[in-house]
């Protein structure tokens, strides 16, 4: 996949492996995983496996979570994007398209996921052509769930997970896209 986009403060490109580290970092952060399960990475390699999952949905699916770097100084902030859903079952769904978003503590609080949520909402529902996105936050994430809300897209409902942990699950339409 050489898909490369661009909004005013953010470069949006595939994962690679040389990300590895960059990623290990935002992902061994406890504050970043704090609506996560609670589980930071303790080994690279853990990163590694999930670029090379992506990587593959890349090939299945030709979409999937992208490398988001500062435009201006080049570095790693997170990842963002649009996946399919279609390994698992969430609040009884499956094979869905997906937008999420994890980005690195200290890029947080500065626009970057609202622009990053916003542009691809709209690539996903004009460029895409899909039909409908969903995403799901912890309840308790305050900041994620107004990022998704002042970037169009619904509160669907609250579920509880079989782990016991409550989560917003988040739909964007056609029919409803504001941006």
């Amino acid at each position: 996949m050489n898909q490369v986009f661009e909004t005013e403060r953010l470069l949006l490109r595939p994962l690679e492996l040389s990300d590895a580290d960059a990623m290990f970092i935002m992902d061994s952060n406890p504050l970043v995983h704090k609506y996560l399960w609670n589980k930071p990475v303790t080994k690279v390699d853990e990163v590694i496996k999930v670029i090379e999952y992506v990587q593959r949905q890349y090939q299945e699916n030709k979409t999937g979570r992208f490398a988001t770097i500062l435009k201006e100084t080049g570095e790693f902030i997170g990842w963002t994007g649009i996946k399919f859903v279609n390994d698992h079952v969430e609040n009884g769904n499956t094979n869905f398209f997906d937008y999420g978003y994890r980005l690195n503590a200290p890029f947080w609080n500065k626009g970057y996921a609202s622009e990053a949520t916003k542009f691809w909402l709209d690539y996903g529902i004009k460029q895409m052509n899909i039909k409908e996105i969903h995403a799901y936050t912890h309840t308790e994430n305050g900041a994620s769930n107004r990022v998704l809300s002042k970037s169009g897209m619904h509160l669907v409902e609250e579920y509880t997970a079989e782990d016991g942990i409550n989560w917003n699950w988040w739909r964007v339409s056609q029919n409803n896209l504001f941006i």
